[in-house]
């Protein structure tokens, strides 16, 4: 089998898959934060990070500079979590093939590249992706390393190590598999041969990537209660649902866990590091979740390459044909929750939130002195950056907006303290509500709702998947 074949037909498929529909879904709330984050300048970025999402604000940052280069349509604001996700399944099938040879690594890639995870995180412009890269790359530049020691690979090794913290701090819950690949296993243990006399140069090329995040990592457990006041504390149950919930399918996922066991019985000794880079990421996280609401399914996704990796040891232990068609049946298998992700990003798949429906009427109705109110503003599902996403320039004023997200350095706006005084004046007003709602001002509470009901006359009611649009008049 050709060395370039074991990577590049990962890296091939992985691109045709999660490219096909990339657009279907629209973007969701947590991607209309990257794209509201990513269109402020580097000094509101910074007075975000101060307040709230510190943890993602190396990822806004850098999509802040991409934004700037390749636009912000959905293509491009996804398109770097498509190539993340391509690179991804090429270094799987490249660690693969340095821990269990080449055909388990052509495998490991080629499932990765078909697991509805994949293709559900490529399509989603949030660092996950990322994360999984460089998850795999610093696991990956560690072997080189601990094989072939040298400066060089020690420095690559500690840079990737830094990217994988600053895409995702919870990702550095991988340190614990290497430190117990660098403590426990010899490198022959880790692959096919090699010598090693500076393993313990891991330490000082640890260091730099824990004093660069540190600092990340204080500010954003500072914000945990406004970034995760929606997380409960982790149930024992829990950790039976993360398989679907990583691969984005519980068919797919339980049949990846069962390959995956079948293949550390496989290799033995050396199923020590993809091993453990699955379970102690898990069991740090879950045992944090006990005290702490901080258990999110998708904060694991960069474990699902190194399952992958033990599933093509299972799969190389018979005949490569047989080995694509257990493939190819979990291709088939994750098939109706691939279609679903293309159609929206919402959970449960049969609520999506239509945004651009609701701008659609809105940009097709609207007259000059038009303005808008949304309700709630300060809720996770973002209706003023969905409605301003799809509407840009042509939105109507927002009547009630007083300072912006951006000048707060928040994600929510400041609305008026006396809606009535704002709202003088105003001829005709859109309101834009979470839910279903058959009299939507009755749905709107306090000052704003007895305004509203004060002032406006209801003149027409527009339902859409989520979210439900009506005309006032005065």
């Amino acid at each position: 089998m050709r060395e370039t074949a074991v990577w590049l037909a990962p890296a091939v498929l992985t691109l045709v898959v999660t490219g096909y529909g990339l657009t279907g879904a629209q973007l969701w709330r947590d991607e209309l934060a990257t794209w509201n984050a990513a269109s402020r300048s580097v000094r509101d970025l910074v007075r975000l990070a101060g307040n709230i999402d510190a943890a993602t604000g190396p990822y806004y940052l850098f999509m802040h500079f991409w934004t700037a280069l390749a636009g912000d349509s959905i293509v491009a604001l996804r398109l770097p979590s498509v190539l993340a996700m391509a690179g991804t399944a090429a270094l799987t099938a490249l660690l693969g093939r340095r821990l269990a040879g080449a055909r388990a690594g052509l495998l490991a890639g080629l499932l990765f590249a078909l697991l509805p995870g994949t293709s559900r995180y490529a399509q989603e412009a949030r660092p996950y992706a990322l994360a999984s890269l460089f998850a795999i790359l610093a696991t990956l530049l560690l072997v080189d390393a601990l094989c072939r020691p040298g400066w060089g690979r020690w420095i690559g090794y500690a840079a990737a190590l830094a990217a994988l913290g600053l895409t995702h701090l919870i990702a550095l819950t991988l340190l614990a598999a290497h430190a117990v690949a660098v403590l426990a296993t010899h490198p022959a243990g880790l692959t096919a041969g090699g010598g090693d006399r500076r393993r313990w140069f891991w330490v000082p090329a640890v260091l730099p990537a824990v004093l660069l995040v540190a600092p990340l990592a204080l500010v954003a457990r500072s914000q945990r209660g406004r970034q995760l006041q929606w997380v409960e504390l982790v149930r024992p149950s829990d950790l039976t649902t993360l398989p679907g919930g990583v691969a984005q399918s519980s068919v797919v996922g339980g049949m990846l866990v069962g390959l995956a066991v079948l293949g550390a019985a496989r290799l033995g000794r050396r199923a020590l590091l993809p091993g453990a880079a699955v379970l102690l990421p898990v069991f740090l996280l879950f045992v944090a979740g006990l005290a702490v609401p901080i258990w999110v399914p998708r904060y694991l996704v960069f474990v699902v390459p190194f399952a992958c990796l033990l599933a093509g040891a299972a799969l190389a232990a018979v005949p490569l044909p047989g080995g694509l068609a257990l493939v190819v049946l979990a291709g088939l298998l994750g098939g109706p929750d691939q279609a679903a992700l293309r159609r929206t990003h919402e959970w449960p798949r049969s609520a999506p939130i239509d945004y651009r429906a609701v701008a659609e009427v809105i940009a097709a109705n609207q007259r000059p002195g038009d303005a808008i109110v949304y309700s709630p503003r300060r809720s996770w599902l973002f209706l003023d950056f969905g409605i301003e996403y799809q509407l840009r320039d042509r939105r109507p004023r927002d009547a009630l907006l007083v300072e912006g997200a951006a000048r707060r350095g928040d994600l929510w706006a400041t609305e008026c303290g006396r809606p009535a005084d704002c709202l003088a004046g105003v001829p005709r007003l859109w309101l834009v509500l979470s839910g279903r709602h058959t009299d939507p001002v009755a749905a709107v509470s306090g000052a704003k709702g007895a305004a509203l009901r004060d002032g406006f006359t209801v003149t027409q009611v527009w339902q859409r998947p989520g979210l439900t649009l009506a005309l006032l008049t005065r």
